[in-house]
């Protein structure tokens, strides 16, 4: 990982919300209710439920989604006309290991 990619994620994690997803996406079966669609969270979370559940608006989460989705953080799932989100924890090992290694 370089250094251009921890600021990146380091911009990210700049904010309370974006902490809050993470770990919430951390255990999405005791954050979020069933997708009635899919039955599980082989995907992740639809944006739709996590919008739901910051309380915040369409149009602020889309954004919160993409600056993590743009850090490596998130990996995004087209499945029908939604989008589900997931932890990307491949990069978040590399982020951790990087800053205990640097720091």
């Amino acid at each position: 990982m370089n250094k251009e990619q921890v600021l990146e994620i380091n911009k990210a994690l700049a904010n309370l919300t974006r902490l809050e997803i993470l770990n919430w996406l951390k255990d999405p079966e005791s954050n979020f209710p069933p997708h009635s669609e899919l039955g599980h969270f082989d995907f992740g979370v639809c944006g739709q439920f996590i919008k739901e559940k910051s309380g915040l608006s369409q149009p602020t989460i889309s954004h919160y989604l993409a600056i993590m989705n743009k850090a490596g953080l998130l990996t995004p799932t087209r499945h029908g006309k939604w989008t589900y989100f997931k932890r990307n924890e491949k990069i978040i090992q590399q982020y951790i290991d990087e800053i205990k290694d640097n720091l």
